[in-house]
Order: structure tokens, then C-alpha cells, then sequence
């Protein structure tokens, strides 16, 4: 019902009697101020006027599903959407949902995580209010050794969006950092369900720094609203990452992982530049040239041997 009456407010261009939300509705006068009222309390700036009605003055940036599903556009991406004040971590949550058969496209999204984590079994701070910490459930149809290209297409689709929403320039480093000035402002995390031969379902995980002080964050990292120098929408840029990941979901279903692996190359911080990658025990040297089909680094060492590499945290040299 709140999302019944706030899209009635939004499509009215002046005021809205309380009368005729009734009628629209089918709820009492009664229940129509108790609804503003909650919209009120979500942080929705509601103007009420004697013999005129309401009328819709501000929406919060917040994670609510009324805001994220409001002319999002999409074929199915969010059209279930599950959305927390706070949550242990939306992996989790959006990995029973995999179990439980849900369909893909369903979102989890969270204003902040106890347990939120990155690759390698990392913390992720995520601070109420001031970034996006979301889970995707896809069903590709795909091999279990090709469920990094999904890490590939996600960090596509959320560079193009930022650079879209916010101007900045965006690079990867492989195989899931996104770099705004060479500095840190998002990580992709992917797990999934699967068996030999066939993957059951992959939960893409998306953490954002959006507005994040600069100074409550770890070495390295930074937030959109450092570099860019103002507050930027969590909303406007949560639909943008919705709308992307689709858009390249399609196409990978469609043309496979070839123009993917293209975009990626234009976005790539790391390729034709000497790396140092530390994976567990072992350290490689050598030249970023290329990814191959699958989503690993390929690593020119100076004997000229090419290494693949499938995991690793990168240093670039120079």
C-alpha cells in the first residue's frame, strides 16, 4: 500500500485530496493519513494542505524497494527486491534465497552489514546510510570453472554506471576492485551453487564507498562523494549498476563472453603494465597482457613464459 500511494503522489503534478487516494485505493480517509504518515517516518517529505490534499515534496536516499523498483525499466532484474536496515550480510541472505529456488533477478540490498565481507575472506565496512551493499541472484546458464566472467561482466556494468551517473572515470583491477584516481571505491564478490557440470545459481556481490568520509575508511580506499567532491544519489546510481548488469547479463546470454571481455580490456588499470600478484604462498612477476575465455590473468614473465593466474591480489609495479 505505501508504494501504491507514494506512485500516486508522484504521478500528480500538484496536490492529491486525501478523498480521491481513498477512492483510487479502496482504504479510509483514516488509513490513507496513517500511510502518509508512515511514508512521512521513512523520511518522505509529504506536504499536507486544508481542502488540497497532499503533495510529494522530497523522496529519502534510501534503500527502500519503493524507490528502487520506481522506473527502474527492467525486464527482471529487481522485481523481487528484499531491502534491511541492517542484515549480517546480504551473500547470505541472498544464497538461501538461491536455495529456496527464487528467481533471478532477485536483489538483496542492506544500509549496513555486521558480517558484510569482500574476496579471500575479508571484512567489508559498511557504514549505515553511506554506500550500497547489494546480492544478485542469476541462474546462467554456464560451466562451475566459467563463473569469473560474471565477476568480469558486474565490474563492467558497475564502472560503465558510475562513469554515467557520477562523471568519474572508472578502471578494473583485475579481478574485482573498482578504482576511481587509483584509489578503491567498490569490490565485486561471487559465489554459487553448483554441480560438475552445471552451475545451480551464482550471488553477485556489490559493495560501493558512495558517501563515505574518506577518513573512515581503510588505507587506499576512497568514496565517489571524496572524488567527485559532493553527495552523490545511492538511488540514482543503484538503478543505473540494476540497469547495466541486465544490459551485459543479455548480451553474455546472447553473444557469449567476447564483447565482455572487450568492454573490460577499455576498463582494464592493470593490462600491458608490470605486476607483481601475491597468491597465497606463491608471488608472480611480470606484464598484465590479457585475460583469457574464462576470466583469468594472463602474466608475460620475464622468461617469457605465459602464466595463467586465477586468483591473486595485484600490485601494479609500474
Amino acid at each position: 500500500m505505501l508504494e501504491k500511494i507514494i506512485n500516486l503522489l508522484r504521478k500528480e503534478k500538484g496536490y492529491l485530496s486525501g478523498e480521491e487516494i481513498s477512492e483510487r485505493l479502496g482504504i479510509s480517509r483514516a488509513g490513507v493519513w496513517k500511510q502518509i504518515e508512515n511514508l512521512r517516518s521513512l523520511g518522505y517529505e509529504i506536504e499536507a494542505f486544508p481542502h488540497r490534499g497532499y503533495r510529494l515534496v522530497s523522496a529519502p536516499d534510501r534503500l527502500l524497494p519503493e524507490e528502487i523498483s520506481w522506473e527502474l525499466g527492467t525486464e527482471f532484474m529487481g522485481r523481487n527486491i528484499f531491502s534491511f536496515e541492517t542484515l549480517d550480510s546480504t551473500m547470505d541472505f541472498a544464497y538461501e534465497l538461491g536455495i529456496k529456488k527464487f528467481p533471478e533477478g532477485t536483489i538483496v540490498c542492506s544500509e549496513t552489514q555486521k558480517k558484510g565481507r569482500g574476496r579471500l575472506g575479508r571484512n567489508w565496512f559498511s557504514p549505515k546510510y553511506k554506500g550500497l551493499y547489494f546480492s544478485i541472484l542469476l541462474r546462467p546458464k554456464i560451466l562451475p570453472q566459467e563463473a569469473s566472467q560474471l565477476t568480469i561482466l558486474s565490474a563492467v556494468a558497475v564502472s560503465t554506471a558510475i562513469k554515467e551517473i557520477t562523471a568519474l572515470e572508472c578502471l578494473i583491477k583485475w579481478p574485482n576492485d573498482i578504482l576511481v584516481n587509483g584509489e578503491k571505491v567498490g569490490g565485486i564478490l561471487t559465489e554459487m551453487q553448483a554441480e560438475i557440470d552445471a552451475v545451480r545459481f551464482v550471488i553477485i556481490g556489490i559493495g560501493i564507498n558512495v558517501n563515505t568520509e574518506k577518513r573512515n575508511l581503510p588505507p587506499q580506499a576512497s568514496s565517489l562523494k571524496e572524488e567527485k567532491g559532493e553527495k552523490v544519489s545511492r538511488i540514482e546510481l543503484f538503478k543505473g549498476i540494476l540497469q547495466k548488469i541486465e544490459k551485459y547479463y543479455l548480451l553474455f546470454q546472447d553473444k557469449g563472453f567476447s564483447p565482455i571481455l572487450q568492454e573490460w580490456k577499455r576498463h582494464s588499470s592493470i593490462l600491458g603494465h608490470q605486476i607483481k600478484i601475491i597468491a597465497h604462498s606463491k608471488t608472480i612477476e611480470g606484464e598484465a597482457i590479457d585475460l583469457d575465455s574464462q576470466g583469468a590473468l594472463l602474466v608475460r614473465k620475464d622468461s617469457g613464459f605465459i602464466e595463467k593466474v586465477l586468483v591473486g591480489d595485484v600490485i601494479k609495479v609500474y
